[in-house]
């Protein structure tokens, strides 16, 4: 009995792989992996490096999720690394500081967190979890030293935050400086075909290329997503800013901040958040373009759909009815909380002879 799995053909799963993606690098390499993996009946290894940094996931989190979960539906293996060990290190990508690392259990308790929110979107019988420890703990001094040999300081400053930092007297720790390449081994251990990550992470991508170069292996191809923009319309979606919406939100709360986007990121939410067809991205496209119709139509259309996406159908729903009575019908929420006062004898003679 073979083994083998019949993909897609290559123009479909090159349609969904491509979009909302931000670069793939290099293009041409992919096609290649991709007719070797149909030719060959083997799934493809694709990489997505979990930070267990952050226990509660947003929709900008979603965007590479999902992305790993359209891979893993047209049949290729998702890989989940948890970087246990490289939590020690803390990468400060975007940050001009560096990152505290964490303890054991504060890696135990994010990783769980992070698994109960990211099964919204993969599938868990499919999905391959693993723990970066496994091989980055067992490397003594000489093997990071030998590791060490294989890059350039130079090459290193090229990263956008270390230049800026440098430029700027701003501390940059030896540890930081081996992150990229303690992710980088993580490709060389699972033997990662494809990596993705957010556009931030381009450097430490390519990083995982030239060291998987280093062991002879094919460097993996890696494929960037957009940090996507926070419900401010400005700032990337993040907690500390107070622009996101929360995958494990309630229906209500994703509902009434979904309404609460500017009109001009509309079409990149449906794109990188939702599961609407290309044909009806087109259809979003024309309506937004068209100044006689209200984007407002849009947007309680894409709150429902995020609703129903972490929720259920019923869900959104009854989030848009509640949505209505309150802030278009002016009636009283469903979940208010009662309060019953209790008055003494004093009080209701108070109240009752007003002078």
């Amino acid at each position: 009995m073979s083994n083998k799995i019949k993909f897609p053909p290559l123009n479909e799963q090159l349609e969904i792989i491509k979009r909302g993606a931000s670069e793939i690098i290099p293009e041409e390499e992919l096609i290649k992996k991709l007719e070797k993996s149909i030719e060959s009946g083997k799934p493809l290894n694709i990489k997505l490096g979990c930070d267990p940094t952050r226990p509660d996931l947003h929709l900008g989190h979603s965007v590479v999720l999902r992305k790993l979960a359209q891979f893993q539906e047209l049949g290729h293996q998702a890989i989940l690394i948890i970087g246990d060990f490289t939590a020690l290190i803390g990468d400060p990508s975007g940050r001009n500081t560096t990152r505290p690392p964490l303890t054991d259990t504060e890696i135990e308790e994010n990783a769980k967190s992070y698994f109960e929110q990211a099964y919204k979107i993969l599938d868990k019988e499919k999905t391959k979890i693993v723990y970066n420890s496994e091989w980055l703990g067992k490397m003594n001094f000489a093997d990071v030293i030998k590791l060490a040999s294989k890059y350039t300081v130079a090459r290193m400053l090229e990263r956008d935050d270390f230049t800026n930092r440098f430029k700027s007297g701003i501390p940059i720790s030896m540890h930081e400086i081996l992150y990229p390449l303690a992710q980088a081994m993580d490709s060389v251990a699972i033997e990662s075909d494809v990596e993705l990550g957010g556009t931030d992470q381009k450097f430490n991508l390519l990083v995982g290329r030239d060291i998987q170069r280093e062991h002879g292996m094919d460097p993996q191809v890696i494929l960037t997503m957009p940090i996507l923009v926070g419900t401010d319309g400005v700032e990337k979606m993040s907690k500390s800013y107070d622009n996101y919406i929360g995958i494990s939100d309630s229906p209500k709360e994703i509902y009434g901040r979904t309404l609460s986007i500017p009109d001009n990121i509309i079409y990149n939410y449906y794109e990188v958040a939702t599961d609407v067809s290309s044909e009806e991205l087109k259809e979003i496209k024309s309506y937004l373009e068209d100044e006689t119709k209200n984007p407002r139509d849009l947007k309680r259309q894409l709150a429902r759909a995020l609703v129903e996406m972490y929720h259920s159908k019923e869900a959104a729903i009854q989030a848009e009815q509640e949505f209505d009575n309150v802030f278009i019908n002016k009636g009283i929420p469903e979940d208010i909380p009662e309060y019953k006062p209790e008055y003494s004898k004093h009080d209701n003679y108070r109240f009752n002879n007003k002078s």
